[in-house]
């Protein structure tokens, strides 16, 4: 039973927990943070004490009884979840949500969300680790997680989960660009590369543009081009708020466009990654996803100088996450001969104070 306190003011106050609060800290974590909520009583006597008790203990077993959200399963939440936030999500996150829902973390499904533990998580998880990736494992959690705030708010997480990796990125060389223009010109393909390499655009919204999007060399990013869970592809706006931008291309690029009515590529994002895959394949270009040829973009506006903030402005990105990662790439592969730079500094420096003895 939770225990009154006297204050200074002759009062009572009892304090019983209520729910967590998540507080960034100054290095970006978040922390959660435990909230309580006071009862108080007025009257100095013994029995202020134990009316300020008895409405903390009223709360706290109110809070403990188990709600009607409370007695559904876990699978039942999470399809309720998932149901009503159909039309505010993309279909590609709806149906990596489905996948979840009957692929994964499948020991929770059946389990009532009040009966739910850190330990039955913590093994869903564990499981899941054994088959999927580091990332894909933390995007499961991260729904678990979405679906307890919103039907167990007061439960708070504490799961271990799998370190993250380093992705392995390839990103073209200026070789590479040169060798697949010269590969792809005349094609079908040649738009779709230019698009991606020298705006950055991505699939889904080269495939959405429409010469109504485009005035001289300026292109409008309004739409995307998504797979939906019926198999169709739909066009929608941007995934996100970034997203929809204006790109000013080269205009080598725009003399490609400059006579082309209604949709500038007439392939879907699938035939861009199928024709990719084999135009690589038969060029002898090492392979590396379609998706890189906006990480090469990056890394050139980069190492030209040009700063972040235009960069993740013009490739649609609301984060420099992406960004970090090109540029580490960059400087690794620029290590021996930064390397060079460094030592050949060292040993001139060196050199010079030996001369000067």
């Amino acid at each position: 039973m939770p225990t009154a306190k006297k204050l200074p003011s002759g009062s009572w106050r009892c304090q019983v927990f209520s729910h967590y609060e998540e507080v960034k800290q100054e290095d970006g974590s978040v922390r959660k943070k435990r909230i309580y909520k006071s009862f108080t009583s007025d009257d100095p006597s013994r029995a202020g004490k134990k009316a300020a008790e008895l409405a903390a203990t009223q709360y706290a077993a109110e809070k403990r009884r188990p709600t009607g959200s409370c007695m559904m399963t876990f699978g039942e939440a999470l399809d309720e979840y998932i149901e009503n936030r159909t039309s505010v999500l993309s279909p590609r996150t709806v149906m990596d949500y489905k996948r979840i829902r009957k692929k994964d973390v499948q020991s929770l499904m059946n389990i009532r969300i009040c009966d739910l533990t850190q330990d039955h998580i913590q093994a869903a998880i564990n499981d899941d680790a054994m088959i999927h990736s580091p990332k894909t494992v933390r995007n499961n959690h991260g729904l678990i997680s979405a679906v307890l705030k919103q039907y167990r708010p007061e439960f708070a997480l504490n799961t271990s989960l799998p370190k993250r990796k380093r992705a392995d990125l390839y990103i073209p060389s200026d070789k590479d660009i040169k060798k697949l223009m010269q590969y792809i010109s005349g094609t079908d393909m040649e738009l779709p590369v230019l698009l991606a390499a020298f705006g950055p655009m991505r699939r889904g919204e080269i495939c959405a543009l429409s010469s109504d999007d485009i005035n001289g060399n300026i292109v409008h990013v309004c739409r995307n081009m998504v797979y939906t869970e019926d198999k169709k592809w739909i066009i929608k706006s941007p995934k996100s708020y970034a997203g929809d931008r204006y790109i000013n291309y080269p205009s080598f690029v725009a003399e490609k466009w400059k006579d082309t009515r209604g949709m500038l590529v007439n392939l879907t994002p699938g035939a861009i990654t199928a024709r990719f895959n084999r135009i690589l394949k038969l060029s002898g270009i090492p392979h590396f996803r379609f998706h890189d040829l906006r990480h090469y973009s990056a890394s050139v506006q980069h190492t030209i100088g040009i700063p972040d903030a235009y960069i993740m402005q013009r490739g649609g990105w609301s984060s420099d996450g992406v960004l970090k990662t090109v540029y580490r790439h960059a400087l690794s592969d620029k290590s021996s001969e930064m390397d060079d730079l460094a030592n050949g500094y060292f040993n001139d420096l060196c050199n010079t104070k030996c001369n000067t003895k």
